[in-house]
């Protein structure tokens, strides 16, 4: 393990909007609302600049889990390098989805639910919270936004 510098606060955010602008694909944790075991699973995502639109089927686990207590952890990045996003989320019926972001979804994941069998749902999740570190040198300082609101200037 090659210990990097850690960055400042200013990087960090810097490159966490980097990486929420060009990656695909996320971990998305939930639990039902009694408590049970979570549930982890990969999907592709888009961002806004405010939110990440996820979409799942509307009966799998993860679906009921984000409908249900309308909140999520997102992991996004290798280990070494990630972001963490605790979110709120609103769920969003496909023939609901703005035609403009319903194109964006797939011309950016290279996936399409609309024309599946399955009903799928989309989830919009706006980050309340979101840390980002590489190495153990940057534990400190994760924290880039706490109750949705950016630690950082822009």
């Amino acid at each position: 393990m090659t210990e990097q510098p850690a960055r400042n606060a200013e990087q960090r955010k810097q490159d966490t909007l980097r990486r929420l602008e060009r990656d695909v694909d996320l971990w998305v944790a939930s639990a039902d609302a009694d408590g049970g075991a979570p549930y982890l699973v990969p999907l592709s995502f888009v961002w806004d600049g405010e939110t990440l639109l996820v979409a799942t089927p509307a009966a799998s686990p993860t679906g009921r889990n984000l409908a249900t207590t309308g909140t999520a952890r997102l992991g996004i990045g290798p280990t070494r390098d990630v972001v963490m996003v605790d979110g709120t989320v609103t769920p969003v019926e496909l023939a609901d989805l703005p035609e403009e972001e319903a194109e964006l979804f797939p011309a950016r994941t290279g996936f399409d639910p609309r024309g599946l069998k399955t009903r799928y749902r989309y989830f919009r999740i706006r980050p309340q919270r979101v840390q980002a570190w590489r190495e153990a040198n940057e534990l400190d300082g994760r924290d880039l936004m706490r109750d949705g609101k950016w630690l950082v200037a822009d």
